[in-house]
């Protein structure tokens, strides 16, 4: 059996939590103090998922050149630098409002870029 060792990010306890897996399967969870650490220590060490923010250029405002973005829900880890990638050459024109969708579905994850602010 193989022991994985997390620090807990589901709120701010921080707790150290440790998981037993066989293989791909988890079999225990322990030092959780609340249901968050146990979903996610299960979602961390079985498909781990991170919301990403970045920035993206803006046009039509020139006292605001660019804006900060962020998923709308978190894509797998392993899409991450796809998703920055792809927003590299991603142009917003202003205006633009807090929660506009910036990018569609981006890299296939089904999850949106939003705008976190206004321009």
């Amino acid at each position: 059996m193989e022991k994985r060792e997390l620090t807990c990010i589901g709120c701010p306890m921080g707790c150290q939590i440790t998981v037993e897996m066989d293989g791909k399967e988890v079999k225990d969870i322990q030092g959780y103090t609340c249901k968050r650490g146990k979903i996610y220590a299960q979602k961390e060490v079985t498909n781990p998922t991170r919301i990403v923010t970045s920035t993206v250029r803006v046009t039509g405002n020139p006292e605001v050149p660019v804006i900060s973005v962020k998923t709308a829900q978190d894509i797998p880890k392993a899409d991450i630098f796809d998703c920055v990638r792809a927003l590299k050459n991603v142009t917003a024109v202003s205006p633009v409002k807090i929660g506009d969708v910036i990018l569609h579905d981006v890299c296939g994850t089904g999850v949106d870029v939003i705008a976190t602010k206004s321009a």
